[in-house]
This record gives structure tokens, C-alpha cells and sequence, in this order.
């Protein structure tokens, strides 16, 4: 009986494109293999119908693993004195970008962690260098919390969109996984970048310790709220220099399965397939493509720095030249039916 109950309410939530939240608690608590291969067949009719099978690839920049925040879970974290501290220069972010460029890339991701160093002057700078170089392409930024006039500036000098994820959208676990951080903050941030203008992605991890279903729910229910333009989700990971590094991670399957979830909840948002999901399975991030994610951020890092940036353990696609990997990616694309999209790729959600 159950078996069917839930497929009623995925076929309800791939009509309305919204659910009760009991029904869909329902769905999590009592899925199975049958179920799975429903909602994942519904999330990838829904993506066909808004994005084809174009899958938007974007390069990904990591370009200082300096951070000031404490996460529990993260190997980035201040309090990691074994990690092994980085920061690119100009020259080396713009030979990134010029990489990505050559290859036909025209997304850049900027990432890091909260690093004052790179302050506004610094961003700002590396923003119109971008710009200059590649006048077409479009920067994303993702460098943590800031103050409303500084992601206004970024905005002015050329930034396009900002990835911020929120974590948790339960109070209680945030406050647990992140010390001298604030709940109210984070989700102030998100609503101050869409009010400048910025592309918006927020983003939750799954699996993580002392986390229930009904904590995901929360999670779907402030995605469909909010309705960013990107939401990044991916498998908890433990990383072997933090206090989580005995937890278990959390599954490709029920990642897959919130990746499904969302994109029914909201059939125009971009969604990237993660690394996170390739690190725990060979397939994982065609799995996660198969489910109605359409976006992959391969790293344009320099290979001397990949390995540094490590937020959780035995992270995937830290090896091989941009140019290798780009095509690996194409291949294996190819191989469940999907193609790289080259355009800049912008939501199709309109504010």
C-alpha cells in the first residue's frame, strides 16, 4: 500500500510543483527501490521539459583555502592546524581563467574560504581582470558570509551570481555544526545578494550527524520559498582532521534523491551534480545528472593546489590537466544521453 501512496504523491508533486510538507516527509520515510526509480524518472521528465538534455559546465576556481569560520565538519576550518594554507595570486587566477577560456568555459566559479585577505579592493581587482579577459563570461562567486556593501561592490565591478550555501534550514542544527556563526545571518546574506541583483544558489548537505527527514523537509520547504536561481546539495563527507571524523557520510542514494525532489519543487532551477557525489561513487555524478541535476563544475585550479583544498575526505577529480578532465566529462555525458552546454547558461528563474 505504501508503495503506492508515494507514488501518488510524486506524481501530485510532479503536476503542482508543490507538496504538503507531511506528504513529503511521507515520501522520505517510506520509499523504496520502486519509488526511487519513479521520482527519479519524474525529476528527469521535468528538467527535459525546462533545459532539454544541455548539461551547463562552469570552471571552477578555488583560489585560497584560508578561512576564519569554525565549521565542525569542514577541513578548511580555522582550527585545522594540519592543513596545508594556500592563496593564488592575480597572475595565477587569471592563468586559470585563460585556461577555462581556451577550453570554451564561459562560467568562472571564484571560490574560498572566509578569507579577509582577499578583501574588497583585492575582489574587485580580480573581478575586472576577469571581465577584461573575458568580457562574455560570467563570474560566480562563492566566499562565504559579507557585509551587504561589499557584495554590492563585487556586483558593480561585474560578478553575476553568488553561491551561499545555507547548510541547514533547522535552527538547532546549525547552531550545533557551526560555533560563533549565525543562523539569522546566513539566511540575511542570501536575501541581501538577490536584492542587489546576483544570480542566488543556496545549497544543504546530506546525511549530516543528528539529521532527520523532517530537517529535509525544512530544507525543501525554504528552497521552494526562497526559490534561488542554484541550489548545490551534496552527501556529508567526514574529513579526518575535524571532530566528525568517525561519522558516517552520508548516501549517493539519498542525495540522488533530494536532487529529485527539488527539481520537481522547482523545475527551473540549476542544479549542480557535485563532486562530493563522485568522491563517494565512480557514477555518482552521473547518477546525480540522471535525477535532474544539469550543472558540472570541473576544477580550473592549479594541480599543485587541488589536493589543499579538501573540506571532507579522499575528494574526487583532484588529478588530471583541465583540458583531460573537460573531455572525461563529455565522454561520460555522452554515455547516458546528455551534452555539454558551453553557453554562459543562465536560471531560468526570473525575480
Amino acid at each position: 500500500m505504501s508503495i503506492l501512496k508515494v507514488n501518488k504523491y510524486i506524481e501530485e508533486l510532479y503536476k503542482t510543483n508543490n507538496l504538503e510538507d507531511e506528504k513529503i516527509l511521507y515520501i522520505l520515510d517510506n520509499l523504496n527501490s520502486e519509488n526511487i526509480e519513479f521520482l527519479i524518472k519524474k525529476a528527469n521528465e521535468t528538467r527535459l521539459k525546462f533545459y532539454g538534455n544541455k548539461v551547463y559546465i562552469r570552471g571552477l576556481i578555488e583560489f585560497s583555502n584560508y578561512c576564519i569560520k569554525n565549521c565542525l565538519y569542514c577541513g578548511i576550518r580555522c582550527s585545522n592546524k594540519y592543513a596545508h594554507r594556500y592563496r593564488l595570486s592575480l597572475e595565477e587566477i587569471m592563468t586559470s581563467v585563460k585556461t577555462g577560456d581556451k577550453l570554451g568555459y564561459k562560467t568562472f566559479v571564484l571560490q574560498s574560504g572566509e578569507d579577509p585577505y582577499f578583501d574588497d579592493n583585492k575582489m574587485i581587482e580580480i573581478i575586472k581582470n576577469i571581465k577584461k579577459e573575458c568580457p562574455n563570461s560570467a563570474i560566480t562567486l562563492s566566499l562565504g558570509e559579507r557585509s551587504y556593501d561589499s557584495y554590492e561592490k563585487m556586483f558593480k565591478a561585474g560578478a553575476n551570481r553568488y553561491l551561499l550555501r545555507h547548510e541547514t534550514a533547522n535552527n538547532e542544527l546549525y547552531n550545533r555544526f557551526h560555533p560563533d556563526a549565525s543562523f539569522e545571518n546566513r539566511r540575511k546574506c542570501l536575501l541581501n545578494l538577490r536584492k542587489i541583483g546576483y544570480e542566488i544558489g543556496a545549497g544543504f548537505m546530506v546525511g549530516l550527524p543528528f539529521q532527520k527527514n523532517e530537517h529535509l523537509v525544512q530544507d525543501l520547504r525554504y528552497i521552494k520559498e526562497l526559490n534561488p536561481h542554484m541550489c548545490g546539495i551534496g552527501p556529508f563527507i567526514p574529513h579526518k582532521d575535524t571532530e566528525l571524523k568517525n561519522e558516517c557520510s552520508g548516501t549517493v542514494e539519498k542525495t540522488i534523491v533530494m536532487l529529485a525532489l527539488i527539481r520537481l519543487l522547482s523545475p527551473k532551477i540549476l542544479l549542480p551534480a557535485t563532486t562530493a557525489l563522485g568522491t563517494l561513487d565512480k557514477f555518482g555524478r552521473e547518477k546525480g545528472i540522471k535525477a535532474g541535476a544539469n550543472v558540472i563544475m570541473p576544477n580550473l585550479s592549479p594541480i599543485e593546489v587541488r589536493n589543499k583544498y579538501l573540506l571532507y575526505n579522499n575528494k574526487a577529480y583532484t588529478n588530471g590537466e583541465s583540458a583531460e578532465c573537460k573531455l572525461e566529462i563529455e565522454n561520460s555525458l555522452k554515455s547516458i544521453g546528455f551534452e555539454i552546454d558551453e553557453s554562459i547558461g543562465n536560471s531560468k528563474i526570473k525575480d
